[in-house]
């Protein structure tokens, strides 16, 4: 499946205000002129991940069509919203399980980590708008398509999905080395939210000051951590153990 893309200043201005869901613009490195102008701060206005790239790279993306200097790319999805589709589960499901990303960047990994997610019935995933990987051709592949099958939310900032999660009465549970507390000492059978980290970082320190605990995977071996995938899906099937 081939990614969908928009290229030209005012025909992504005009995405943009129509309300598509946008991935990711392209910009030319040093790209001048109002127009452009314009486009930057309605970017920063919606948030959406922008990259300054060579001439070279925007050429590749469009086959040398007249992109003035501007390529969009298009989700192949539509994003929740994070209130709705909380309130929504909690209504017909007495122990939700989400799952929050902090800017998971490897798009291979991402789609990884949602086919686990929809085979071990997670309500939905949360990821911030800015950093983190896009819905692209090759996340719906790794996820063998169940992108289309578990909703995904995009949000300004984790730490307020955390805080909404929290006050729906759900505990928020952090992925992460820097803790003695095994996972398997910790009761999952209540509403959960599991927050996992980005492959280099890990989970920012600002979010695991707010969590309600933070639990780690024994390493018996010299290698000192897991792929982020991989540490995903041991989470998420302690959670489906405990629960079944």
């Amino acid at each position: 499946m081939n990614d969908l893309s928009i290229h030209g200043i005012h025909p992504v201005i005009e995405a943009i205000e129509s309300g598509k869901e946008i991935e990711k613009i392209f910009f030319q490195r040093g790209l001048q002129g109002d127009s452009f102008k314009e486009l930057e701060l309605l970017t920063r206005k919606e948030a959406i991940n922008t990259s300054y790239v060579p001439l070279e790279k925007l050429n590749r993306l469009t086959k040398n069509k007249n992109h003035q200097g501007v390529v969009a790319i298009i989700s192949p999805i539509s994003y929740y919203d994070l209130e709705s589709l909380i309130e929504g589960v909690l209504e017909k499901d007495s122990t939700p399980l989400f799952l929050l990303l902090d800017q998971i960047t490897d798009v291979r990994n991402f789609g990884a980590i949602i086919r686990t997610a929809e085979c071990t019935a997670v309500d939905g995933i949360i990821v911030q708008k800015k950093g983190g990987a896009p819905v692209n051709a090759d996340t719906i592949k790794t996820s063998t398509g169940a992108v289309f099958n578990i909703p995904i939310c995009k949000v300004d900032h984790i730490k307020d999905a955390i805080y909404y999660l929290q006050g729906s009465g759900i505990q928020v549970i952090a992925a992460s080395e820097k803790t003695d507390q095994l996972l398997y000492g910790i009761d999952l059978t209540i509403p959960t939210a599991i927050v996992m980290g980005s492959e280099g970082r890990g989970i920012n320190p600002s979010v695991l000051k707010i969590v309600d605990a933070i639990a780690k995977l024994p390493m018996l071996g010299k290698t000192e951590s897991l792929n982020v995938s991989v540490a995903c899906g041991a989470f998420l099937y302690e959670v489906v153990r405990q629960r079944t």
